[in-house]
C-alpha cells in the first residue's frame, strides 16, 4: 500500500487537473507520521534521481526538523548528494522562523546565526504566507526552469505552520501550491489530536490521499489495564496500524490497511489479514434492515394488484376513480359498461371521458368566453 502511494505522487497530476495531496495524520499517543513522511521523501528522491518522476526537482519546507537532518537522511538512503542544490532544495523555517537570531546578531547580542548556504534557503519571517508561497515557487522554478517541467513539494509540519498562522492563510497556501500548473504532487504531515476538527477537516479537504496513523493502544483500547498502558504506549512509538483513503479522480474511495514497525534500519509495511483489508475497502454502511429480498417477500410482491391493473379479461374492465365514494361502486371501483365489439378494421375508435366531480357542470367543457360579444 505504502508503495501504490508513492506510485501516485510519483505519477503526479495530469494535464488540468490539481496535482495529488498526501497528508499524513499522527497523534501524540502514535508519533510515527515523521517516519512516514521520511520514507515518502526518500522514495520521491530516487523516483526523480532515476528519471522515473514526472518531477524533475523537489523542495522541501522544514519547519520540524533541521535542513541538515534531510541532507543527513537522504544520503544514508543512498541519494547522491554531489550535485545535491540541482534538484533538491530546502526552505529552512526551522532555524530562525520569526527572524529573532538574525535581530540578535545585528544589535550585537550574539555572534553568528543561520544564513543561506547552497541547497538552503532561510526563511526569517513565517508569519508572512504571500512572500512563502512565492520563495517556494521561485525555488522549485530554480530547480526545473521556467518552462513545463514539473517539482514537487514536501512541507514537513502543517501543525508547525498553524502555529503562527490562522487555519484560512494556512489553507490558502496549501491550495495554491496543490493548484499551480508546474507543481506535479505535494505531501505534508500534521498532528491531529492537537488541532480541532474543523481545522483537520479543512486539510483534508485540501488532500486527494489521506494517511492516519493508529497506534496500539487505540486498536486494543478496550482491553487495556492499568499495568499494560505504559508497555502499550512504548510499542507506540515502533508498530502500529497505516490506514489511507484515496480519493479517485472519478469520485470514487478507496480504503486500505497496513501494519507498520519502525526499527534502526528504517521502516516496515506489512499486509494485515484479509478480512480486515475485505472491511476496509466497503464503504456500504451497517444498517438494521435487509436491502435485498427474501423468495417469499417476491411472491407477496407480485400478487399485489395495483390500481389501474386489469383483473380478469373475461370481466368488465374495474378502474379506480379516487373522486368518487364508496356508495358509487364497490370498494370504490366504477364498472365500465361493456362495449360492443369493434371490428379490428374498421379504422375507428372512442373516446372515453371521465367527470372530474360530480358536481361539475355538463357544458364545462365548452369556452367560458363563447357568449361574449368580442
Amino acid at each position: 500500500m505504502a508503495e501504490s502511494l508513492c506510485r501516485v505522487l510519483r505519477d503526479g497530476a495530469l494535464e488540468g487537473e490539481l496535482a495529488p495531496a498526501l497528508t499524513i495524520k499522527d497523534s501524540i499517543l502514535s508519533p510515527l507520521g515523521p517516519h512516514i513522511f521520511d520514507h515518502v521523501l526518500c522514495q520521491l528522491s530516487s523516483f526523480i534521481l532515476a528519471g522515473k518522476s514526472q518531477s524533475r526537482g523537489l523542495v522541501l519546507v522544514a519547519f520540524s526538523r533541521s535542513p541538515s537532518y534531510y541532507a543527513a537522511l537522504l544520503k544514508s538512503r543512498g541519494s547522491d548528494t554531489t550535485d545535491f542544490d540541482k534538484w533538491f532544495w530546502i526552505l529552512d523555517c526551522y532555524s530562525d522562523p520569526l527572524g529573532w537570531r538574525h535581530r540578535l546578531k545585528e544589535s550585537g547580542a550574539i555572534r553568528s546565526c543561520p544564513d543561506s548556504s547552497s541547497g538552503v534557503t532561510v526563511c526569517r519571517d513565517v508569519r508572512n504566507l504571500d512572500k512563502l508561497l512565492v520563495e517556494i515557487l521561485e525555488l522549485g522554478k530554480g530547480l526545473v526552469g521556467q518552462g513545463k517541467d514539473q517539482f514537487c513539494i514536501a512541507i514537513d509540519s502543517v501543525t508547525e505552520m498553524l502555529r503562527d498562522v490562522p487555519l484560512s492563510s494556512a489553507a490558502g497556501l496549501l491550495s495554491s501550491v496543490r493548484s499551480h500548473e508546474q507543481v506535479s504532487c505535494t505531501l505534508w504531515t500534521m498532528l491531529a489530536d492537537v488541532h480541532s476538527t474543523s481545522t483537520v477537516a479543512a486539510v483534508e479537504y485540501l488532500s486527494s490521499i489521506v494517511a492516519s496513523v493508529e497506534g496500539v493502544t487505540q486498536q486494543k483500547g478496550a482491553q487495556l489495564g492499568i499495568s499494560d498502558g505504559l508497555p502499550l504506549l512504548q510499542q507506540n512509538a515502533s508498530q502500529g496500524r497505516f490506514r489511507v483513503r484515496f480519493k479517485r479522480r472519478n469520485g470514487r474511495v478507496r480504503l486500505m490497511l497496513e501494519d507498520i514497525h519502525v526499527e534502526k534500519s528504517g521502516i516496515t509495511f506489512l499486509p494485515v489479514s484479509s478480512e480486515e483489508e475485505s472491511m476496509a475497502q466497503t464503504l456500504i454502511p451497517k444498517v438494521q434492515f435487509n436491502l435485498q429480498l427474501s423468495e417469499k417477500e417476491q411472491m407477496d410482491r407480485l400478487k399485489v394488484v395495483l390500481p389501474f391493473e386489469h383483473q380478469e379479461k373475461e370481466k368488465a374492465r374495474r378502474i379506480y376513480d379516487g373522486r368518487r365514494s364508496l356508495m358509487d361502486g364497490q370498494n370504490g371501483m366504477t364498472v365500465e359498461a361493456e362495449k360492443p365489439p369493434v371490428s379490428e378494421n374498421s379504422g375507428s375508435g372512442e373516446i372515453v371521458y371521465i367527470r372530474d366531480s360530480d358536481d361539475e357542470r355538463p357544458d364545462s367543457d365548452e369556452d367560458p368566453d363563447d357568449d361574449l360579444d368580442i
